[in-house]
């Protein structure tokens, strides 16, 4: 994975988190929570839709990304999960290691 398809992920996924706070907020909060929420909803979508348009859908192309978007984010997907799945073996082994002694 290069600098860009890194950038990308991480650009991405933290669009992706804004959003989902800014709905979680928005919908369980109340008063200025509320507009926290739609203001971190906001974010997330502008920031997910502009780094998309200037990588991949016929932007100025400021940003040169030789990989299709599709392809970037099956591969960050499959590198999560990889992650995920390592670090529950590791805490698995960690507590039968600590439930034994």
């Amino acid at each position: 994975m290069d600098l860009w398809e890194f950038l990308t992920v991480l650009v991405l996924v933290f669009s992706l988190m804004m959003l989902l706070a800014g709905i979680f907020t928005a919908y369980f909060g109340s008063g200025k929570s509320r507009t926290i929420g739609v203001v971190l909803l906001v974010v997330g979508l502008v920031v997910g839709i502009v780094w998309a348009y200037l990588c991949y859908w016929g932007g100025p192309r400021v940003i040169d990304i030789p990989q299709p978007l599709a392809e970037v984010v099956w591969d960050a997907f499959t590198y999560i999960l990889a992650a995920l799945m390592g670090a529950l073996v590791a805490i698995g082994v960690f507590l039968l290691a600590i439930m034994k002694s």
